[in-house]
């Protein structure tokens, strides 16, 4: 169950960060405006505000391994965003990423 909560938390960081930051790109680089920049700036927040909900008590093992869960989700919201479609290297990349991240998060640990 631990498990579980904690890649629901993982899920909800990466839609909360990555959705901040697409949203302020839009609304600087694409000239959508203020409304756009300040939602995005709130979503940033709220991304930082979820993270510190992981099980894990270790700041740096969870950004750590969130740095995983950013990478592949940051390749899947460009393609439903943006149309981008990743190569096999991008996909290889993706999955090593998730690998690291789940040793990182769940290995068995003898405390």
């Amino acid at each position: 169950m631990l498990v579980l909560r904690s890649a629901a938390l993982f899920a909800a960081a990466a839609l909360l960060e990555i959705g901040g930051a697409w949203l302020v790109w839009q609304g600087v680089r694409e000239h959508r405006g203020r409304l756009w920049i300040g939602a995005g700036v709130m979503a940033l927040g709220a991304y930082g505000f979820v993270a510190t909900l992981q099980p894990d008590a270790h700041f740096g093992r969870i950004l750590a391994a969130y740095g995983g869960v950013f990478v592949a989700g940051s390749l899947a919201w460009g393609m439903v965003a943006d149309g981008f479609r990743p190569d096999r290297w991008d996909i290889t990349g993706a999955l090593i990423c998730l690998a690291g991240m789940a040793v990182i998060m769940w290995a068995p640990r003898g405390q």
